[in-house]
């Protein structure tokens, strides 16, 4: 495994992070704790997951699972650098008691208490603001860290799914408050696919020192060899993927990554990881993995090493937007 700095950190985390929104939903406690094992074996040490994952009347699930897997001892908690959010409505239906979501300094003090819990640990390495709040001052929300971090209950903050203007607000905020070290990674929804955090949010993140953590690298299984898997008889495309591909322009699109990447002899899904390792700015994609099978598969892509052609060939298939503001002032 590789591993680099959390943005201006000095925590060095693995270039791949272990995604958990699958461990509940999909994959049970058995073999989420199984996929756990494996990603430490590998050097993984980067665990991503959110209060929210396990949904509806299983909130807080996923969380559990986790802690019970610190709880067998092994150094397994001491080894994981571990992010998981805050914001989401954590009632299971749907119905949130007023300040029990969002940003409020009383919600983050509640959520982090719960998180803390249910994780069976007494800190979290970054705590993660899963969306703005619009309606809470920034002000309200470094005190309400402040405050964690001096109780040793979180070390360092992040951001996930935050627009530029955000990440530029939050930090100069907690530059103001002096003492405060702000922001220091970005979460974002980012692959070849979908490429327009690189207009704003990346140059943003890069500005500030905030670890870019791209999450759906394969974008929901577009990016996966999904045209491949359908015509041998496999797994078919459904959500995003299938909405995509019912497009005959986008189906056209992606049969000629397939094509392009077969013609290299590499993987769909280990190439689109691979590509987004070389990006600026990204300190590693999220893997979420419902299986120890895509476990490996994802941890081939560490070791790839794609050609400049490769590169440019992608570049002509899925184009950026371009640097801002050109990409839409001129």
């Amino acid at each position: 495994m590789k591993y680099t700095q959390l943005g201006r950190t000095g925590l060095k985390v693995s270039r791949l992070v272990l995604g958990t929104m699958n461990f509940g939903p999909q994959t049970d406690e058995a073999d989420s704790h199984a996929i756990m094992d494996a990603a430490l074996d590998a050097g993984i040490n980067f665990f991503d997951t959110a209060n929210v994952y396990g949904w509806g009347e299983n909130k807080g699930r996923t969380e559990s699972i986790i802690g019970n897997w610190f709880a067998q001892g092994g150094e397994r908690r001491d080894k994981v650098v571990l992010a998981t959010k805050v914001y989401g409505n954590m009632a299971a239906d749907g119905d949130a008691w007023p300040n029990h979501d969002k940003l409020s300094a009383v919600n983050i003090r509640r959520a982090v208490d719960a998180s803390l819990q249910r994780l069976r640990t007494d800190y979290i390495d970054v705590y993660q603001f899963h969306h703005i709040d619009r309606n809470t001052p920034f002000e309200e929300i470094w005190q309400a860290i402040d405050v964690l971090v001096q109780q040793g209950k979180i070390l360092y903050v992040g951001s996930s799914n935050f627009p530029g203007y955000k990440i530029a607000q939050a930090n100069e905020a907690a530059a103001r408050r002096g003492g405060t070290i702000g922001l220091v990674s970005e979460q974002c929804l980012y692959n070849l696919a979908e490429r327009r955090a690189e207009m704003e949010v990346i140059p943003a993140a890069q500005e500030y020192g905030l670890g870019v953590i791209p999450w759906s690298p394969l974008h929901g299984g577009l990016l996966g060899g999904v045209i491949k898997k359908e015509v041998q008889g496999g797994r078919r495309a459904s959500g995003r993927a299938a909405d995509t591909l019912a497009d005959p322009t986008a189906r056209a699109q992606i049969q000629s990554y397939e094509d392009l990447l077969d013609k290299h002899g590499l993987e769909p899904g280990e190439a689109a990881l691979a590509w987004l390792l070389t990006r600026p700015g990204v300190t590693g994609p999220i893997v979420g993995p419902r299986t120890a099978e895509q476990l490996a598969s994802a941890l081939r892509a560490v070791e790839l090493e794609l050609s400049q052609e490769l590169l440019t060939g992608l570049d002509e298939i899925f184009p950026g937007p371009g640097p801002s503001p050109e990409a839409f002032a001129w």
